[in-house]
């Protein structure tokens, strides 16, 4: 029996890979608890779950706020606020709760979300047993290719960060923080990523688990009645961060439905769909796998998660990256021929409508994403993250402190 300790961001699709691998390992006779900030995270976790927090309330809220801030800024100036503003004062702020959390748990592994740095930082400086749980695949490869003076500017950053708290400086300079020495958990799939991991990732031991869905619980109530089951249904989400941002998207995409013949599920707010046509249902919340068994296509913001789970289910994609790792999860979906693009802030009602029509009837669009399902499934999901989890503690076991 060992213990892991689960470390993450209070970002809902962060969290939910952890739980389903947590009841794997839970289930293998192991024992698991998450540190994060209180509040959100909590709230993510099954119940009775050990849960010890590290940094405060009031950041819950700040984290969501830099995040949907600056939904104007692209490319590299997009990545930069993303770890200059929000990933590196969360690190800070985390640090020392989670020195606090080892002290409490003493786990055997961390597992360490790609985006909560702290983790990276104690284990290292603790020369733990660490694992990065990699849930976006747009940090396995290189997100500022052909931006040397802009990477070494961010990496130099990260070194710098890591000897703040007592890391070895060369273990700094060779190591990033995003990926372990260790172990890579990768929620998705090796034809997925494409070329690049190994420029990214070095000698680090990947684990391509696919998507970790498998026994998740959704309690969100949705009446399924109110769905055709003679049309075909079109999921379309713009994830938990981004659904305010589509003041203008979201009455475009009403017309793009309207009087098709098709069904869509719009995950937003009400207010910002006031003249729903007939074929669409609005909804804030959903349980998101359940209406993916009954979808024939999705429209995404192109969220690792969303597009991850709807690939598994074998269903192609409308993308409509918005910003951060987005436009990087977009183009594997293109590249893959899985799925079409179209611009977040430009697209117009007939574009989507045009789009949408295409990942319904393109017959190699939609054999594509089956076959990107069928090595979802092949990877093994939650099973395969514990059984790479339970190898590394044997092969640490075999080789010594």
């Amino acid at each position: 029996m060992a213990r892991f300790l689960f470390v993450v961001p209070p970002l809902t699709g962060h969290v939910n890979p952890t739980v389903v691998v947590a009841a794997e390992l839970t289930r293998r006779g192991h024992e698991v608890a998450w540190t994060g900030f209180p509040g959100k995270v909590e709230a993510l976790l099954p119940t009775g779950a050990t849960f010890l927090p590290s940094g405060g309330q009031e950041w819950t809220e700040a984290v969501d706020q830099r995040f949907a801030r600056r939904p104007d800024l692209r490319g590299a100036a997009a990545y930069k606020f993303l770890t200059e503003e929000v990933l590196e004062p969360l690190c800070h702020l985390m640090v020392p709760g989670v020195e606090d959390a080892v002290d409490a748990w003493e786990p055997d592994v961390l597992v360490v979300d790609q985006q909560t740095w702290a983790g990276a930082v104690v284990g290292r400086r603790r020369q733990m047993l660490w694992v990065t749980s990699a849930t976006t695949s747009a940090e396995l490869v290189d997100p500022l290719a052909g931006l040397p003076k802009v990477t070494e500017q961010i990496h130099a950053s990260r070194v710098a960060l890591q000897v703040q708290y007592g890391v070895d400086p060369e273990v700094a300079e060779r190591g990033d923080m995003r990926i372990s020495e260790h172990l890579v958990l990768a929620y998705t799939s090796p034809t997925l990523v494409g070329d690049g991991l190994e420029d990214v990732t070095g000698n680090a031991a990947v684990a391509f688990v696919g998507s970790a869905t498998t026994g998740r619980t959704e309690t969100t109530p949705f009446d399924m009645d109110l769905l055709d089951p003679d049309l075909p249904l079109v999921l379309v989400s713009l994830g938990t961060l981004n659904a305010n941002t589509g003041e203008k998207f979201w009455p475009m995409a009403a017309e793009a439905f309207r009087g098709q013949p098709w069904q869509a599920v719009f995950v937003a707010p009400p207010e910002m769909v006031p003249d729903a046509p007939a074929n669409v249902v609005v909804a804030e919340r959903v349980p998101q796998l359940a209406l993916l068994e009954r979808a024939a296509a999705v429209v995404s913001h192109a969220g690792h998660n969303t597009v991850c789970e709807a690939l598994s289910a074998g269903l192609p994609l409308v993308v409509t990256p918005i910003r951060d790792d987005q436009p990087v999860i977009a183009d594997q979906v293109v590249r893959a021929g899985a799925g079409v693009r179209v611009k977040f802030a430009r697209v117009r009602a007939e574009q989507l409508r045009a789009a949408v029509a295409q990942t319904l009837t393109d017959a190699t669009m939609r054999a594509n994403a089956q076959a990107l399902a069928d090595e979802f499934a092949g990877l093994g999901g939650a099973s395969a993250a514990a059984e790479a989890l339970e190898q590394l503690l044997l092969s640490a076991a075999v080789v010594g402190p």
